[in-house]
């Protein structure tokens, strides 16, 4: 047994897919591998959170809250895991504090056991709610650190981020390297410090969309790292973590050896491939994600971001420009005081930025935009640009308390809304569903109704067997 093994949380059942497969991985192809994950000795599987609750309604017609309770009843002896987006939940604006309270509970009451809390800012008054919460219901809180660099984001920045959330009641703190921008050695230092200034473990997460995933695990797990995302290899790398196997291989023999059985992990992965081969067949797993693309490193956009810039360019017929809008975002970027680049803050610095190349400079100021700079989403990493703030919203004040403190409890509200909706089951799971996409929800409740209408009855005979009728011819 090694004296101090690394331990694996494993992405497979969500940011795995969520990265080259556009969320697309259903349940059923889930539940045959539950077994043999379930035995695997991971410190947790990541399988909920992020964009699986908006796919899973939108785009496979699964009830999210049905996939996690038959994960939880599938895999009994292991962590379950989800992405939480501070305020934001698993939406894209910020819900007020009793919606946040609620959504919390029913996660855990539910499966979830540890819940990875980030916010695109690093304003840790938008991860408040959130902490305290999954705290007040027993949950295992990884609060994360949204990296990036800039100007403002060093290691001191990050070291007093990382103490500040310890203070807030973190069990974890993980590295959220969602651009794989973190290079090895840097890791290597990052890590080192934070084992020096807080007693909680460190968890890190990056892909490996630059080629650089492994060997920024790997020098994160010399310099001390007690956790790594990484991801069975037939959804690993590129857009998605580094593989398992070969992070477990690595590790074998040495004192952070992680007691993973690689012969059982290549079973596991064995039923994945042919998941990938199937979501490669209908089109959804395209094998450009593979590829590494070290663009990132020069322009610090991630490969998300990239493609998205790419279609609102073709769109505009100004391929031409993709360029000019490269150049642009790290000068949006500063005006706007040096946001990561994540969900949203990607979308809305990579929006204005096209903006600023076809139209000039800040003449077509996007709404987001507006509302980033006046404060909406959080406060700013860096200092801004005033005469840009003065063009975007005027005379309007600035927002300097918690957004949040700003939005009246809206729990009640959404609980009378949706009693009216056709084929509302009357949980407080369908409430929240329904507070956090109600568009989705209104059609993913029509449609279950109508499945479930569409049901054979079941009845049993004189003798207690079971009759199945379908189109009026009766089996036993």
């Amino acid at each position: 047994m090694a004296k101090n093994p690394l331990k694996i949380t494993d992405t497979i059942l969500r940011d795995a897919h969520q990265s080259q497969a556009a969320t697309r991985m259903r349940l059923e192809d889930m539940l045959p591998a539950c077994e043999k994950l379930d035995k695997m000795g991971y410190w947790s599987l990541e399988c909920w959170g992020g964009a699986t609750f908006d796919s899973c309604m939108r785009f496979l017609d699964e009830d999210p809250w049905e996939r996690l309770r038959a994960l939880k009843k599938a895999l009994p002896n292991t962590k379950l895991q989800m992405l939480f987006r501070g305020q934001n939940i698993l939406g894209y604006k910020h819900y007020s504090d009793d919606v946040v309270d609620a959504f919390v509970k029913k996660s855990i009451e539910n499966g979830i056991d540890v819940i990875r809390i980030f916010d695109a800012l690093n304003d840790t008054r938008n991860l408040k709610a959130a902490i305290t919460a999954t705290k007040k219901y027993g949950g295992i809180c990884e609060a994360a650190i949204s990296y990036t660099t800039s100007p403002v984001h060093n290691e001191e920045y990050f070291v007093n981020l990382a103490k500040e959330l310890e203070a807030m009641g973190a069990d974890t703190i993980c590295i959220k390297d969602m651009a794989n921008l973190l290079l090895p050695y840097e890791a290597y230092s990052l890590v080192k410090k934070l084992k020096e200034n807080v007693k909680i473990p460190i968890h890190i997460h990056t892909h490996n969309t630059t080629g650089t995933g492994d060997m920024v695990n790997l020098k994160a797990a010399e310099a001390g790292v007690d956790i790594v995302d990484t991801a069975l290899s037939p959804l690993a790398n590129g857009t998605a973590q580094p593989a398992t196997e070969a992070m477990v291989a690595t590790m074998a023999g040495t004192d952070r050896d992680t007691g993973l059985d690689l012969t059982a992990l290549s079973e596991a992965a064995a039923h994945f491939r042919n998941v990938a081969n199937k979501l490669k067949a209908d089109g959804i797993l395209d094998p450009k994600v593979l590829n590494v693309d070290t663009k990132t490193l020069i322009y610090q956009v991630p490969g998300g971001m990239l493609s998205n810039l790419l279609s609102q360019l073709k769109q505009a017929d100004a391929e031409d420009k993709f360029y000019d809008v490269l150049a642009e975002i790290p000068n949006v970027r500063k005006d706007f005081g040096y946001p990561p680049l994540v969900t949203p803050t990607s979308q809305i610095v990579g929006t204005q930025a096209v903006f600023n190349v076809l139209f000039g400079r800040y003449k077509n100021i996007t709404k987001e935009s507006k509302g980033l700079l006046r404060g909406e989403y959080g406060r700013l990493p860096g200092e801004v640009n005033e005469e840009v703030r003065k063009l975007a919203i005027g005379d309007a004040e600035v927002i300097t308390c918690r957004p949040a403190d700003l939005i009246e409890p809206e729990l009640e509200k959404y609980r009378e809304e949706v009693k009216s909706v056709p084929g509302f089951n009357g949980s407080e799971e369908d409430v929240l569903s329904y507070a956090l996409f109600p568009a989705v929800a209104t059609k993913f409740f029509a449609t279950r109704l109508k499945a479930k209408a569409e049901e054979p009855k079941a009845e049993t005979d004189e003798n207690g067997v079971r009759i199945l009728y379908v189109d009026d011819c009766s089996i036993a």
